[in-house]
């Protein structure tokens, strides 16, 4: 049974603290660090050209997604609870972020970012972070797949460069704006996204370890220099990126623009927590090793805090790159590390040549990762083969993700799956009559030892036993009112069997007051039996058990029925 106690102190330890020789018996070599830092270098390479598209999609500019990987990267792997975690802007922020954008500008994502951040350190120091696996796999596989969607139709102007001034944020009108514009595409723009989209598959299907993305952008960016084709570029649009790195700078938050954003920063919260302990959940997977959860959101929040305070976006644990980290051949958080590095060394030395990445290879980079993240295979499979109340939960999150927008989807897409649980619950929860079974039961069961008087008066009609089967909560309390009324004749005693009883709530015991109260009334003894041991103590705390009398609760059936006979 989960508890909401705050964790201990030593359960906040950091999984690069392991590299200390005091730690671990073992000392952290020349060779490991070798390994590291080609691995570091490795998905530097990896999230460069990542972290300027997600930036860029979202809203942002370039230079913000290289901020969130170096600043909430840093922060995440020095202090987070997993040791292969690479942290940065991932697709799954690319929606909610647009949306506040828009909404409520940049100051509104800083706050939004902030406010994520700590309810993710939160969850961290609490241990609430285990609670995330509760969200239900349709909502979590719905709302990813209309991610995935909305990235791809937001990535469509710039690949076919076609001439829209301003796209419409609405997912059907964008389409509708595309056909309209669709002759206006621009072939130059159109080939090197598709160069770019092709060279990105042939490297993932004949040299599945290279950094297929950075390949392809690479590739792009060297064509149209050296051929001088006039097709868009990071500086054509956003003046290139910053050859140096901000300073920090706190936020000027006020209580109505951190009300007015926290949906949306609950939203990220939840999304980061979720990608997340995923990642590291994969890592795990990968290496055998086992990651502190706790730790991690921690290391998740501060990293947004500290994103937000250099001009970033929020990030979380990045499952490709987390894979291509452990892949490179990386052995501690110091890869993780060195990734950051080398993204500063861009940042410092080679600001100028993202001027000319063509923004064309970037969107067909979003594509690839827009299909990834859609799973279209996985989302079929669940419409075809999962229960039908799956099906729903999972489609009506996939389309309020796309029509209506992220946050609402998560919270329509849990709200059904609860009241979907609750019908499956009372479906499986029942109160029947038992008396000619039970009663044949406890005959035969002692047969030698009961003389044929005794076996007729177990039979006889004024005792009633029912039994309860499932959990007795507030969707079913309702049906103990029912057993009177189907009582033909006052009985003299009921025995209530509880034996596959596991949970009672309030509800349930408010039913069993009032249910009391009526066989008081009717001079029907009410006695309870085999009653488990969350149930016996929500009684005893509500007093129920002392209003009913210890008289009346049995250990057996067979006790019960000694009871109710005499």
């Amino acid at each position: 049974m989960y508890s909401f106690k705050f964790i201990k102190i030593q359960d906040l330890i950091p999984r690069i603290v392991e590299l200390l020789p005091s730690q671990n018996g073992k000392n952290y070599s020349w060779n490991s660090f070798g390994k590291d830092c080609i691995a570091g270098v490795i998905v530097g390479i990896v999230a460069l050209p990542l972290s300027m598209a997600f930036s860029i999609a979202a809203g942002g500019t370039p230079g913000q997604g290289l901020y969130t990987a170096i600043t909430a990267g840093f922060c995440i792997s020095l202090l987070g609870g997993s040791k292969f975690q690479i942290g940065g802007p991932t697709g799954a922020f690319v929606v909610i972020i647009f949306g506040v954008v828009q909404q409520h500008g940049p100051a509104g994502l800083i706050s939004a970012t902030v406010l994520a951040g700590i309810m993710l350190v939160i969850m961290g120091i609490s241990g609430l972070g285990r609670f995330i696996k509760f969200i239900p796999y349709p909502v979590t596989t719905g709302f990813t797949t209309g991610i995935g969607v909305l990235i791809f139709s937001q990535q469509v102007k710039d690949f076919f460069g076609l001439h829209i001034e301003a796209s419409s944020p609405a997912f059907f009108e964008k389409w509708m704006e595309y056909f309209i514009y669709f002759p206006t595409l621009d072939p130059l723009t159109l080939g090197i996204g598709l160069g770019t989209m092709m060279i990105i598959i042939a490297v993932r299907r004949f040299f599945p370890h290279l950094p297929g993305s950075a390949i392809g952008v690479a590739v792009a960016t060297v064509a149209c220099h050296f051929l001088a084709l006039p097709v868009e570029t990071i500086g054509s649009r956003f003046g290139g990126i910053p050859s140096s790195l901000p300073m920090p700078a706190f936020p000027a938050l006020s209580w109505r623009l951190l009300s007015s954003v926290f949906p949306s920063a609950f939203t990220i919260a939840i999304l980061a927590a979720i990608e997340s302990l995923l990642s590291a959940v994969v890592a795990d997977g990968m290496t055998g090793d086992r990651h502190n959860g706790n730790m991690e959101l921690t290391a998740q929040g501060i990293g947004n805090i500290m994103s937000a305070l250099f001009g970033g976006i929020p990030a979380t644990g990045a499952i490709a790159r987390t894979a291509t980290n452990i892949k490179a051949g990386a052995v501690s958080p110091v890869a993780g590390i060195m990734h950051v590095a080398t993204l500063v060394i861009f940042v410092l030395f080679l600001a100028p040549v993202a001027s000319a990445i063509p923004l064309s290879g970037l969107s067909a980079v979003l594509m690839i990762v827009s299909w990834d993240m859609s799973n279209a295979g996985r989302f079929i499979r669940l419409i075809r083969r999962s229960p039908k109340s799956d099906t729903s939960v999972l489609l009506t999150t996939f389309l309020l993700t796309i029509i209506v927008d992220l946050t609402f989807a998560v919270e329509m897409g849990v709200i059904l799956a609860v009241f979907l649980f609750l019908r499956r619950m009372v479906e499986v929860t029942d109160i029947k009559l038992e008396n000619d079974e039970l009663m044949a039961e406890l005959a035969f069961r002692d047969l030698e030892k009961k003389t044929i008087d005794e076996i007729t008066a177990l039979s006889r009609q004024d005792i009633e036993i029912y039994e309860i089967t499932g959990p007795f909560f507030f969707g079913v309390a309702d049906m103990i009112q029912n057993i009177l009324k189907k009582v033909a004749k006052t009985p003299k005693a009921l025995i209530l069997r509880m034996r596959d009883v596991p949970v009672v709530d309030s509800t349930g015991i408010t039913a069993l007051e009032s249910f009391l109260i009526q066989c008081q009334r009717r001079k029907i003894r009410l006695i309870l039996c085999e009653i488990r041991s969350q149930p016996k103590k929500v009684l005893e705390k509500f007093g129920f058990i002392e209003e009913l009398g210890t008289a009346n609760i049995a250990e057996t059936l067979e006790e019960a029925v000694d009871m109710a006979e005499t």
